[in-house]
């Protein structure tokens, strides 16, 4: 056999060439799969919005213990990250501020700097960004593979609807500890630039806390807490969408995992320049 297969020569022009696509075919192309992802994501994000119509009114239909489990996962089981990333923005904050201020001895302003920044922007924003990372992927994850395995095919087979059993309670826990952890953020944040303004800037504890407390007021806490919701919304959203279209394969899983937590963090960059572009706007 060997041998026959030598005899005969191989045929070099065997193997098709790639025919290289127009331009114009390309751009067309990624536009409509572009408006059909758009059309999708409104699509689901109307599912979502009818759901939680139906919990308000009583109708939904999905398990408390996984309510109370989510909750668990977005919040106790996030705090380490949490901690030590908002630990380290606050000493970076305050080594930066540090750099510009000493330049005009004006030391202790380094905890009105850190303070705003935390409780305005950096708190929710490094807070969505862990929490793209960790719990949108694993929401993407975990709705994908039970997509491989057929059970949420096997959902609507029995009548349930897979928007309120599964969406909704990780929606929920999202929103219910984003705010929570955000604050918590604000909160390590500070302490962090409090390590740098005391430790190395000859600024002592009383005088931190009081440009703190003189600084910081609600509408900034209350911005930041807004934020830290939307943020939440579009976590999880992301990551369940993503979940609920993956493919059924493993290859597809892992896509769908990457493509959770880069619609996320887009999200979440694009709401935070509205929020910017808007509290200019008004004056906040």
């Amino acid at each position: 056999m060997l041998h026959l297969a030598s005899v005969v020569p191989e045929q070099k022009d065997s193997q098709q060439k790639k025919k290289r696509q127009p331009f114009i075919y390309v751009v067309g192309q990624n536009a409509v799969l572009f408006a059909t992802s758009t059309v999708q994501m409104l699509g689901f994000i109307g599912e979502a919005t009818l759901s939680c119509w139906n919990f308000l009114l009583g109708k939904a239909r999905f398990r408390r213990i996984d309510l109370l489990l989510f909750i668990e996962e977005c919040g106790a089981e996030s705090l380490p990250i949490v901690t030590l990333i908002s630990v380290l923005v606050g000493l970076i904050l305050a080594f930066v501020g540090a750099v510009q201020l000493k330049l005009f001895g004006a030391q202790i302003y380094v905890a009105n700097l850190v303070a705003i920044a935390m409780a305005r922007e950096m708190g929710a924003l490094m807070t969505g960004i862990i929490m793209s990372g960790r719990i949108g992927a694993a929401y993407a994850a975990q709705l994908g593979t039970m997509q491989v395995n057929e059970e949420i095919d096997a959902l609507k087979t029995m009548g349930i609807s897979p928007m309120e059993f599964l969406v909704l309670p990780r929606l929920f826990a999202m929103v219910l500890m984003m705010p929570l952890l955000t604050l918590y953020s604000d909160l390590l944040g500070i302490m962090g630039g409090a390590i740098v303004g005391v430790g190395m800037m000859d600024i002592t504890v009383v005088q931190y806390l009081t440009q703190t407390q003189a600084t910081l007021d609600m509408a900034n806490i209350s911005l930041g807490i807004a934020k830290a919701g939307i943020y939440a919304i579009i976590i999880a959203l992301s990551g369940c969408m993503r979940g609920m279209q993956s493919g059924r394969s493993a290859a597809a899983v892992g896509e769908a995992t990457t493509s959770a937590v880069v619609t996320a963090i887009v999200g979440i960059i694009v709401t935070d320049g509205i929020f910017a572009v808007l509290c200019d706007a008004l004056g906040i």
